[in-house]
């Protein structure tokens, strides 16, 4: 059973002095890793405490990364010494316990460093205790709230960070997302279905000097009737059979069938977006083994009238993510779960995903945009399974840019463009040693997607002489005498892949004006 929250609540005069004393103890990323080592402080991001307790106590800053961090306990002198008079309301409010001589968490309240262009702004976030630290078999509560975890830092990441008016963070949880919206957004509203994760949002907004209009309900039922310009949401995604309330996670169980608490997003938030607002989506979908995933996304897109770029990051197959999730909820014989009970489950699981055709399940970006001023709507639907830069925020508004550009562009405006290379995009040639020519040539970005296309002589060369001074008709046009190959048979032939070449980010308009939006 999950501890109080707020028993007795805390004050803004204490947040504020809580605020301030964390950061002079150095209660910070940077003075945690400082304090206890990067080898440490590495650790503990993979729930790994033994080499934090190894480096020592490290003053305040390492008494309260051994009482929150690694949960545990810490001597009430230690404790007082760190926080002074401010142990004791945090005892009244249930964030910490009481007990005599020692001090115990009774939940998380974690440094967190949010970067935001070349600024980086010191908070604290508070959660739910994280389970499982160094493979101890722990039982979550069913109201858990998950703290930062690698989804909502994935999240993170992925979102447009452009100005905007009104932002909406879906689905809070511990609500980080609303601690980034809050700098880039002049009203943000965080919603969720749980008393707990509201209070513990509401902490964490408040001890930060964030300002968050919290509201209780599912979807977008507490945001009936209003428009956003942006949507964030890291849904409950997990796909699932149906099971007993007592087994369902909220932070991750939706009780929908299947991928529809996604696709129930996907469908609806057109009617909550302003012109030109976006809605980012984290989510898993299913891989139907009877047609192609990206179809069935697309049927989710295709009447909402909103632009769109699908990105799916990673597969697994169902035996695999069967075997995630039930290590996720402690069910793993390695993590304490029962052997026949597990088993159950595993067998249950594997055979209800069997019975809905489900071949494999992705995870993935979803960002969806509601077009302004007459643009056009740009659809794109991809696999990227390898590294990227990030933040990839940037390379979403980028690539609608593009998109939108050339959805405006005919072949003849094309052939007449001039277009330039992006700094950052690369040639590797591959081939035998001694031999007189490349058996393969790529084209490899080294920011934003970091994608890699081979191509031909005549691209290679298209983007090797794209430097703003020729047009794309006279490039193609001194290739192809160059070849001795028909002008116009090349310019037919290749026309279309100069178009990927623009959307995919290796080369650009000239004077990097997209329609008014800027390149990144």
């Amino acid at each position: 059973m999950l501890p109080p929250i707020l028993t007795d609540p805390l004050t803004d005069d204490v947040l504020t002095a809580l605020r301030a004393r964390l950061a002079e103890v150095g209660y910070t990323v940077d003075g945690i890793t400082e304090q206890l080592g990067e080898r440490a402080y590495a650790a503990l991001q993979r729930n790994e405490t033994t080499p934090g307790l190894l480096a020592g106590p490290g003053g305040a800053a390492g008494t309260l990364a051994q009482l929150w961090l690694m949960q545990r306990p810490v001597s009430h002198t230690d404790a007082g010494e760190a926080l002074g008079t401010l142990l004791a309301p945090l005892i009244e409010a249930g964030i910490v316990a009481d007990e005599g001589d020692r001090v115990r968490a009774l939940v998380d309240l974690r440094p967190y460093a949010a970067s935001e262009g070349e600024d980086t702004r010191d908070l604290w976030v508070l959660s739910d205790l994280t389970p499982g630290l160094d493979g101890i078999a722990t039982t979550v509560a069913a109201d858990h709230v998950l703290g930062i975890s690698p989804a909502s830092t994935s999240l993170v990441h992925q979102a447009v960070r452009t100005p905007v008016g009104a932002a909406l963070d879906l689905g809070t949880g511990c609500g980080v997302q609303a601690l980034h919206l809050a700098a880039h957004a002049q009203r943000v509203v965080a919603t969720d279905v749980t008393a707990r994760s509201l209070a513990l949002a509401g902490l964490t907004a408040r001890l930060n000097a964030v300002e968050v209009d919290l509201r209780d309900g599912g979807f977008f039922a507490p945001v009936a009737g209003e428009r956003f310009d942006l949507v964030l949401t890291n849904p409950p995604f997990v796909i699932s059979p149906p099971t007993d309330a007592a087994d369902l996670l909220i932070y991750r169980d939706s009780g929908m069938p299947g991928d529809g608490a996604v696709e129930r997003i996907v469908r609806e938030v057109s009617a909550y977006l302003n012109p030109g607002g976006w809605c980012q989506v984290l989510a898993n979908w299913e891989l139907p083994s009877d047609r192609a995933w990206e179809e069935r996304i697309a049927s989710w897109i295709e009447d909402t009238g909103l632009s769109a770029w699908v990105v799916q990051r990673e597969v697994l197959d169902p035996a695999q993510y069967v075997e995630l999730w039930l290590k996720d909820s402690g069910h793993h014989p390695s993590t304490g779960g029962d052997v026949a009970d597990y088993e159950r489950r595993y067998a249950a699981w594997l055979a209800w995903l069997d019975q809905r055709g489900v071949a494999g399940v992705g995870f993935g970006w979803i960002n969806l945009r509601r077009p302004a001023g007459g643009e056009p709507v740009v659809r794109r639907i991809e696999q990227w399974h390898h590294d990227v830069e990030q933040p990839i925020g940037p390379e979403v508004e980028a690539w609608h840019g593009r998109a939108t550009w050339l959805a405006a562009t005919t072949d003849a405006d094309l052939r007449a463009a001039h277009l330039v290379r992006r700094e950052d995009v690369v040639q590797e040639t591959h081939g035998a040693p001694g031999a007189g020519d490349p058996s393969t040539i790529v084209l490899r970005q080294q920011r934003a997607m970091r994608r890699a296309r081979t191509v031909d002589t005549v691209l290679t060369g298209l983007v090797g002489a794209c430097d703003g001074e020729l047009s794309v008709d006279q490039v193609l046009a001194a290739l192809a005498h160059l070849l001795e190959r028909d002008v116009e048979g090349v310019l037919a032939a290749y026309l279309p892949q100069v178009r990927e070449l623009v959307e995919e980010g290796y080369l650009e308009p000239s004077g990097g004006d997209l329609h008014g939006e800027a390149l990144p």
